[in-house]
């Protein structure tokens, strides 16, 4: 018996986690490289540094150094260097760097004044192919002088785009993403592309180096036909570019075969319908023929993620086998990411790895004989860990946060499928706190997922932990209209049905956790963000039955949602893709606000002030309504901070929202 007492968690414990945001096998399998990111609780920045673990010895190695972050570490083919992003020349601005692993320091490989985006290396690990977009001449301008940066700029005017601003980051930059090459040895640069209305995106280099394949939106007027991606070729040799045949759709993560004749990646047919599964396709390049779906007839959404509030899912693009016969690829399917193979022609699906967790970035070692993965579960964020050929179960090569996790009670989290009100499945899990009492009443929690094409699962979430701690039952369940349950699941609430089939679900969720005999249903709250705050929003204008609710970062009126988003327009996709100048009814119908007039329930509302996806008129809305109507509420506001705090914000304001959160159930739940 463990002689230590193990504690409750804390939120002040989010100083101490520990996060990996990238990793990659080397290609003679040795060791792998990844990325640790850390809170510094002085200045509430945070740094990301990178590590090696030997896979044999399970030895780790620091890389890098310093008060700066070195992110997105990727082997060159010969395994010689490592190039990754740092800003440790200038913090705003990161490089493109290269790391001998013979020894030596990282120098830099560009020196722009932009946004890099992905990268890839050459074949012969001579170059690598980029994506770029340069910051307008008046923003580098002002970098550069300091009377110039404290006044800011003067005015921003727009003219060509229609998404012209973007949450977490601001106001787009005026040129587009375009494809650059530079020489790993003399630093050389070239510009491959260029456009003023078209981004190039997702570069990968050919097997034989005499290729490059991207994705790019030729459409007439991309912003307003945003899925109308396609798939290109750039011959090096000709520079030409010549578009490839494939249906139409959004498309990523394009991944050559070893021969160079065919190319996979990940999309679905069909403009604006998001709800769709993404799928695995092929384009041969030698053939006219368009690409084909390996995966459709599986019901699956490959590259789906699990959410958390300590990191995300990284999906990677999809692994050939060193024969071509066969492709690895990650699936997202009831609150798992599982990693899956299946043959060129569609045949003999299998399961790589899967467990009640989740499978991220993963990569292969040249001779394919190591997996190597970030292995998330729900009681542990993150290790890096490794399969090895011919065996069942992954190695756990990492311990990082051992001694804060071992010191722990998390309390212990139940697994449910339950009926919805249709007879639909539904998976839900009961997180019930340290020392639970089964002879004791206990208040309880609602937590709703935002998307709401995303799913909760076996995933740490530091959040419902906290809350369980201070002796609150919390639920969570994937209601119809979010991914991983098939696309009739997802499509559920298309075309104008959100605030129906899914709130029935939420109800029927909330009806079988009052069956618990040791739910209090006298203390039951509801809370969510994003989609989460809509259906929070959504819930107290049709029901009283909760003690008290939370509604993070909402969507309360679709009318004035349209336009003000980041998304703006495009959010008409799921109610009838129609402009409110065309069909104000069903989006109307649709928002919360309509229905507030009916709300009793105390309602704390929380919203970033710098939210760019739901802008924080949508919140306010919500509270003067309640203010109007006599309603118990409050405003929580957080400065400079965007719609994804929750997850990726600073320290000391995640910690204060979640103790907002937990003060205003304190006030109305008795504990």
């Amino acid at each position: 018996m463990n002689s230590v007492q193990k504690r409750r968690i804390t939120a002040e414990d989010l100083y101490e986690l520990q996060i990996i945001s990238g990793c990659e096998i080397s290609p003679d399998g040795k060791k792998v490289v990844y990325a640790v990111q850390s809170v510094e609780k002085e200045t509430e920045k945070k740094y990301t540094h990178l590590w090696l673990v030997d896979i044999t010895s399970g030895k780790t190695q620091q890389l890098t150094y310093g008060k700066h972050s070195n992110t997105s570490p990727f082997w060159s083919p010969d395994g010689a260097m490592i190039a990754f992003f740092s800003n440790r020349q200038n913090e705003k601005q990161p490089q493109l760097f290269a790391l001998p692993l013979d020894g030596g320091e990282a120098r830099p490989l560009t020196d722009f004044h932009g946004d890099f985006g992905q990268f890839s290396w050459s074949p012969d690990s001579q170059h690598i192919v980029f994506q770029f977009r340069p910051f307008d001449e008046e923003d580098i301008e002002l970098q550069s002088d300091e009377k110039k940066k404290e006044l800011g700029r003067v005015s921003r005017r727009v003219d060509q785009r229609v998404f012209f601003k973007l949450d977490a980051y601001g106001y787009l930059p005026k040129a587009h993403y375009h494809l650059w090459t530079v020489n790993t040895t003399t630093g050389e640069t070239q510009q491959l592309t260029d456009s003023d209305m078209f981004d190039e995106t997702g570069p990968v280099w050919s097997p034989d180096g005499r290729f490059i394949a991207f994705f790019s939106n030729r459409s007439d007027h991309p912003d307003l036909a945003p899925d109308k991606v396609d798939l290109f070729l750039w011959d090096i040799d000709k520079g030409e570019i010549n578009q490839q045949n494939t249906p139409e759709g959004p498309k990523s993560n394009a991944s050559f075969s070893p021969d160079g004749r065919k190319i996979a990646y990940f999309g679905h047919e069909g403009l604006n319908l998001d709800y769709k599964n993404t799928e695995l396709w092929i384009v041969d390049l030698e053939k006219s023929e368009p690409a084909s779906s390996l995966t459709a007839p599986f019901d699956f959404d490959v590259g789906g993620g699990v959410i958390n509030d300590t990191g995300s899912v990284i999906t990677r693009s999809p692994v050939w086998t060193a024969d071509g016969k066969s492709l690895f690829f990650q699936v997202g399917r009831h609150g798992k990411t599982s990693l899956h193979k299946i043959d060129a022609n569609g045949k003999n699906l299998e399961t790589v790895i899967k467990f009640e967790g989740v499978v991220s970035g993963f990569s292969l070692d040249q001779d394919q004989n190591q997996i190597a993965f970030i292995q998330g579960t729900m009681t542990d964020p993150c290790q890096v860990a490794v399969l090895r050929a011919g065996e069942k179960t992954p190695e756990i090569l990492t311990s990082l946060n051992k001694e804060l996790l071992s010191s722990l009670d998390l309390g212990i989290c139940e697994e449910v499928w339950f009926k919805g009100p249709d007879q639909n499945d539904l998976q839900g899990w009961i997180l019930k706190p340290p020392d639970f009492d089964p002879g004791k009443k206990y208040p309880s929690i609602m937590e709703i997922h935002g998307g709401p094409l995303a799913q909760y699962g076996f995933f740490f979430m530091h959040e419902f932990f906290y809350l369980a701690a201070q002796d609150y039952v919390v639920y969570f369940c994937n209601p119809r209209g979010g991914q991983g349950y098939g696309e009739e699941h997802a499509g559920a609430i298309y075309y104008g049905k959100w605030g129906t089939v899914d709130y029935a679900d939420l109800m029927s969720w909330a009806d079988y956790m009052t069956a618990q005999p040791y739910i209090d249903l006298n203390n039951m709250g509801v809370t969510g963000g994003s989609y989460g705050g809509y259906m929070t929003a959504w819930i107290i204008g049709h029901t009283d039955r909760f003690k008290a609710a939370v509604s993070q970062r909402c969507v309360s009126n679709l009318l004035s949602m349209w336009g003000s988003s980041d998304f703006n327009w495009s959010f008409q996709a799921w109610f009838g893709d129609k402009a409110p100048y065309e069909d104000i009814e069903t989006l109307w119908q649709c928002s919360p606000m309509k229905h507030i007039g009916n709300a009793k329930t105390p309602t704390l509302i929380i919203h970033s002030m710098q939210d760019l996806r739901c802008a924080i008129e949508q919140s306010e809305q919500v509270y003067v309504a309640l203010k109007t109507l006599g309603v118990e509420t409050e405003f929580l506001m957080f400065p400079d901070s965007p719609h994804g705090l929750s997850r990726t914000g600073r320290t000391d304001r995640k910690i204060a929202r979640l103790e907002g959160i937990l003060d205003w159930f304190e006030r109305y739940m008795q504990v």
